[in-house]
């Protein structure tokens, strides 16, 4: 599958995806670990990929020509707040990440246990602490986040597609 190709299932996932209001959405959670694939769905289960676009949209509202969504009411996944997501790509990777409202060592411990596995190639370094988890080729778990004393913000993320 083409560059072109991909940007257009993201931008068609964009536009349609929606998760659940109230209680913990582990059809969200479930994209942002790369338990599910928008992309492989694209290709081999369109159904899907409308149904969980259309629920997306129904809880997801888009910022302004910024490339995320914020929630219309609270969305939480693995017991965090979800603050804003991104359907579609964040810089070099292309997938759906979440901004959670809990510090990078909560969110890792909550991605961890939902993996039942640890995230690998930890580093810290330019104000950042990274984690990542290869699930699968072209399947990449993600996690990053301020390294400040207080930081309550983390992004989790599933790759399918990340320049390294």
């Amino acid at each position: 599958m083409k560059l072109p190709d991909v940007a257009a299932g993201a931008l068609s996932f964009g536009i349609l995806f929606n998760p659940a209001v109230g209680a913990d959405d582990d059809a969200l959670a479930r994209m942002a670990l790369c338990k599910d694939s928008w992309f492989e769905w694209q290709k081999g289960d369109p159904d899907k990929l409308k149904v969980f676009a259309d629920r997306f949209h129904a809880h997801f509202s888009p910022h302004d020509n910024d490339p995320y969504f914020l929630p219309k009411a609270k969305v939480s996944v693995m017991g965090m707040n979800v603050s804003q997501a991104f359907p579609g790509s964040v810089g070099m990777g292309v997938g759906l990440s979440l901004t959670v409202d809990a510090t990078f060592d909560d969110t890792r411990k909550a991605v961890e246990t939902a993996l039942g596995k640890k995230l690998q190639k930890c580093e810290s370094g330019e104000d950042m602490r990274t984690c990542e988890l290869e699930i699968a080729p072209q399947r990449t778990v993600m996690l990053l986040a301020e390294d400040k004393p207080g930081a309550r913000h983390a992004l989790i993320g599933c790759y399918y597609f990340y320049e390294k």
